[in-house]
């Protein structure tokens, strides 16, 4: 009987040793009591150096902590559990050598701890298997990595890198419903760049490509990391300001209307090419009746500022706003205060 259990035995270590894949079997205090050639081969230590050792003794660099609490865990709840590469990238530290690029780096790890149970009914030992998905890891964190990418190029504008008009306007929409659920304040301006034709015309289109990048960066170095700007098209932007009064906002169009006044924006041999810009500004009103109206009451403000002479900004009021009988705003004398530059 004895000869059959050693047999038994030996053929069971020889199937534990040609496994892809780490086993550790641990008893109650984590003293080691298997450790097969996986183990051996990426650990650089051999089973006669951690054979009825603690595990924590011998093997550096284990989250011992948290690997205690989840070896206890499992002896009390008498089920498997499992940890996941994406939760803790690795358990052991292995390096992982990889043949395509001929580099090495941590190999990523799942692992499951099984329960065993003796001849007696007793949960004395654990079996903690260790796999290798270092390859499954490195092509979902290439993909996220690539769907990253495709995501920031799909919301941003390829010549000034802030938000396109597709995704600025959903982030309008978004900061509406967001006003109208809780009625805290947030301001939108609109601006554009005076006379841009002018500077096509004269300049050329590359230079006028440089005005606009130099605008989006002078606009990036303005504004707050919570206000959300974006090119809504040709030489006209966007930016919505959170928790902000129009009050507020007027002193932020005025220090981004004398910062790009004061900008040399592009140099070549005809010159040196300078523009303003014209701003219209318009907190957001319970009586607006959609982000598009409130879109339109900023475009009416900017409007007005290019009506005053350009290079200004212009707040307009929604408190006494009204509509004409084709459901447009009207912009009176009234409603429009403008900033005098």
């Amino acid at each position: 009987m004895n000869e059959i259990s050693l047999a038994d035995f030996h053929l069971t270590m020889q199937v534990l040793d040609n496994l892809d894949a780490g086993v550790v079997i641990l008893d109650e205090t984590y003293n080691v009591c298997a450790w097969n050639t996986f183990m051996q081969a990426y650990s650089g230590i051999s089973s006669t150096q951690i054979m009825g050792r603690s595990l924590f003794d011998v093997v550096p660099d284990l989250p011992q902590s948290w690997l205690k609490n989840k070896i206890r865990s499992t002896f009390k709840l008498r089920m498997h559990s499992f940890s996941a590469w994406e939760d803790r990238p690795w358990v052991f530290r292995f390096l992982n050598f990889c043949p395509i690029s001929s580099s090495s780096d941590i190999m990523y790890q799942n692992m499951t701890l099984t329960p065993l149970r003796s001849l007696s009914g007793e949960y004395k030992h654990i079996c903690l298997t260790i796999t290798d998905v270092t390859d499954i890891a490195k092509n979902k964190n290439h993909l996220h990595e690539s769907n990253k990418q495709l995501t920031h190029l799909s919301i941003t504008d390829r010549l000034t890198q802030l938000y396109n008009r597709g995704h600025w306007e959903n982030c309008l929409a978004d900061a509406f419903e967001y006003c109208q659920q809780t009625q805290t304040p947030a301001t939108l301006v609109m601006f554009d760049i005076d006379h841009f034709k002018r500077v096509n015309d004269t300049f050329g289109h590359v230079a006028g490509d440089g005005v606009i990048k130099v605008i989006a960066d002078v606009l990036r170095r303005t504004k707050r990391q919570t206000d959300i700007a974006g090119r809504y098209g040709g030489e006209e932007f966007g930016i919505i300001l959170p928790g902000t009064s129009a009050e507020l906002a007027g002193y932020f169009t005025e220090r981004l209307r004398n910062r790009i006044e004061k900008e040399t924006v592009f140099d070549d041999q005809r010159g040196i090419v300078k523009v303003t810009i014209s701003l219209g500004v318009c907190e957001w009103n319970p009586k607006l009746s959609d982000y598009k109206s409130w879109l339109e009451k900023s475009d009416l403000a900017l409007y007005e500022s290019k009506k005053k002479g350009r290079n200004t900004t212009t707040i307009i009021n929604c408190d006494d706003c009204y509509t004409d009988s084709k459901g447009e705003f009207i912009l009176t004398a009234v409603e429009a205060n403008t900033t005098i530059n």
